[in-house]
């Protein structure tokens, strides 16, 4: 008699495990091997200011009172159509938070001026469609609270971190009380330019490599011929960095190898959840891969024979010419998360074109209002 699998068989995923994947704690431990970060703790009063509704930016030195669109919130400074918004104009929602936005300036300009924004698990990658840039660089303050109000991503980190979380059994109430509290970060990164195709996603179960695969699912015909060198990099950097290092057996990881490929950045530590995209694999497949067995020998067998190597090899999958996944420039990634086409055109426009848009929605919205006016007149 056949069974139907009615739930992925995952390991209990616990609070303590989603934390032990936050960037603020896993940071100071892989520091050296990470690229350039700093971290923001960030207060109450920004947390609030994230998940309130509405986008209002704190007024810059260079804001100018015509560039305002009176009633969206999109834009900081003032209004040149009368005095009905002045509080709206002169409202600042960095008031309370005041040393955190300093704080942000201050790193930005430590960090060379340019940075790419995340919390502490996700990237607002959803949201470079709002930018100037069209891509996550920032350069002030703003650009990074615009990104991150803008973001989907950010909001499940604000609002759904813990979903689908087991308690803790036979911890300490104290600890399990503690990690119910999520301390969140602003993790500000050194703008740098990585090239997308030596990005890598890595599997890990009850500390041991089972799968990786590409993280940009286009397909580069250089990597098949690199695929056994950067299979046994990544694997000797696990070994070395992460195996026995991290708090939890069960876990993936990204990241990155530049040319000559023989050094390993790690980008981020992510959870053994579902919430976690499995990209090239399935989770059912990862999940129920062969691992590699312990070695069975004793500790006299090891020290006669050193260099017996275990015979087991990750899986590691690219994207091959014909694979459907070579072909997902079709549909634009995070589109599910995107605007109507008008306004994703207005905001690759620059911070001019979007402010445009933005005041022809309002004329047009003031014309319908007119003609719904007259026609209930005329009736």
């Amino acid at each position: 008699m056949s069974t139907t699998l009615k739930q992925l068989p995952f390991p209990p995923i616990t609070k303590t495990h989603i934390l032990n994947c936050s960037y603020h704690n896993w940071h100071p431990r892989y520091r050296a091997i990470t690229p350039k970060a700093r971290l923001v703790p960030l207060p109450d009063e920004f947390i609030e200011y994230l998940r309130a509704d509405g986008i209002i930016l704190p007024p810059e030195e260079n804001d100018r009172a015509e560039w305002s669109d009176g009633d969206s919130g999109i834009f900081s400074g003032g209004d040149n159509e009368g005095d009905d918004n002045d509080d709206d104009a002169d409202f600042d929602p960095s008031t309370n938070w005041r040393e955190t936005h300093e704080q942000i300036e201050h790193t930005i300009e430590e960090l060379g001026g340019k940075v790419a924004p995340k919390l502490n698990w996700s990237a607002p990658k959803d949201a470079t469609w709002i930018a100037a840039t069209n891509s996550m660089e920032c350069r002030t303050p703003n650009d990074i609270y615009l990104l991150l109000k803008s973001s989907d991503f950010v909001t499940h980190d604000l609002q759904h971190a813990f979903d689908d979380t087991e308690e803790e059994q036979g911890g300490d109430p104290s600890t399990i009380a503690e990690n119910s509290q999520i301390p969140y970060h602003l993790v500000l990164r050194k703008w740098i330019t990585l090239n997308p195709s030596v990005e890598f996603r890595c599997f890990v179960r009850n500390r041991k490599l089972i799968a990786l695969c590409q993280r940009d699912l286009n397909h580069f015909e250089f990597l098949f011929k690199m695929q056994d060198q950067l299979r046994q990099t990544i694997a000797t950097f696990f070994e070395a960095k992460l195996k026995d290092s991290f708090p939890d057996p069960n876990f993936t990881f990204d990241v990155y190898v530049p040319p000559p490929h023989d050094r390993v950045w790690l980008v981020d530590l992510n959870p053994w959840a579902p919430r976690t995209d499995p990209l090239l694999f399935s989770w059912l497949e990862l999940l129920t891969l062969t691992e590699p067995e312990n070695p069975g020998a004793d500790e006299e067998a090891e020290e006669e024979d050193d260099d017996v190597e275990t015979v087991f090899t990750p899986e590691f999958r690219l994207v091959r010419r014909d694979d459907p996944e070579a072909y997902g420039f079709t549909t634009p990634q995070y589109s599910a998360h995107k605007l109507p086409k008008d306004v994703v055109d207005a905001s690759r426009g620059g911070e001019g074109n979007l402010r445009e848009f933005a005041m022809q929605w309002k004329e047009a919205q003031r014309l319908a209002e007119e003609q719904r006016a007259d026609d209930s007149e005329e009736d």
